[in-house]
């Protein structure tokens, strides 16, 4: 029997000033999945069903007051929400390529890549060499390792803030950043016994911050008693949104399953929500026959 996997993928441009009051719908839908060429070729892919020539994301966007068209500005590219991108090829109406958000989302479809992997690879695309960039939950130490590799340049420009609450979590990320790195690279992490809803009181003011992440929930392998909570990643996001530069990224992963998860992932969405779309592009990436799985929530600054 086959498979399927529904995935949901929604924005949230609410404001009350903003042109848009209501995003309604925003539907993906992945469609020619399987080469359309001739029987001679098809022998060459029959174990290539999901090829990158045949593999097609396709996005729209509809308000309820009209269809517009929504664009989002990034260093490198400005996207048309309401456009068809067709993943590896050239899209006919004018936008970018997007053969790396085919690949990755293709993977998370297929089960193959988590909600954190689909994160950096996002993080990949904001983050430059010298950046400065910020882990708020920095749990045992894989985000921020990964923050590392994109910063890091041979004139050791970059930054990596990284915090958490438990003394065990720092020791884990201090143990595997020493164990993954140059020391060069080393020198670019510090780390801080401190909850991430005071981060501006390590974060020097004036830092252009390019990203700012959050693994939400419990440390793995951790007190499971020991969560991240709504009030404080509350403030968290808050002095996230102050510390953040025109044009970087805050990316939270929200975990449901556990007590108190879906509460604090609820909490996230409705700050979110009320971000203006005039200075913010709000999204998450969700499962919708999935009820228990992570949520990926992603939030560019204008």
């Amino acid at each position: 029997m086959a498979k399927m996997v529904v995935v949901g993928l929604r924005f949230h441009p609410r404001s009350s000033m903003s042109k848009f009051q209501k995003l309604v719908k925003l539907q993906g839908s992945f469609n020619s999945f399987f080469p359309s060429s001739s029987s001679s070729s098809c022998s060459s892919k029959a174990n290539k069903p999901f090829s990158s020539s045949s593999r097609h994301l396709s996005f729209f966007a509809k308000s309820t007051r009209e269809y517009n068209q929504v664009a989002v500005s990034t260093p490198e590219a400005s996207f048309n929400l309401s456009s068809t991108w067709v993943a590896g090829d050239s899209p006919t109406s004018g936008g970018p390529q997007f053969s790396w958000l085919g690949d990755v989302m293709m993977g998370y479809i297929l089960g193959q890549k988590r909600a954190t992997e689909v994160a950096h690879s996002v993080w990949k695309r904001n983050i430059q060499k010298g950046d400065i960039v910020i882990d708020a939950t920095c749990g045992n130490g894989y985000d921020t390792l990964e923050m590392v590799k994109m910063v890091s340049d041979k004139s050791c420009g970059g930054r990596v803030f990284a915090m958490d609450v438990q003394k065990v979590a720092l020791e884990n990320t201090a143990s595997l950043l020493d164990e993954s790195l140059k020391s060069d690279e080393r020198g670019l992490v510090e780390l801080f016994a401190i909850c991430h809803s005071k981060m501006e009181q390590v974060v020097p003011s004036g830092v252009p911050v390019r990203l700012v992440a959050f693994n939400l929930g419990y440390l793995p392998g951790g007190d499971k008693a020991i969560i991240t909570r709504s009030e404080t990643t509350l403030q968290a996001l808050e002095a996230a949104k102050r510390l953040l530069s025109p044009g970087g990224l805050i990316s939270i992963v929200a975990y449901v399953g556990h007590p108190g998860g879906r509460d604090e992932f609820e909490a996230v969405e409705a700050f979110a929500s009320g971000l203006p779309v005039e200075n913010w592009i709000c999204c998450k990436l969700q499962m919708l026959n999935r009820p228990l799985a992570p949520v990926l929530v992603l939030l560019v600054k204008r």
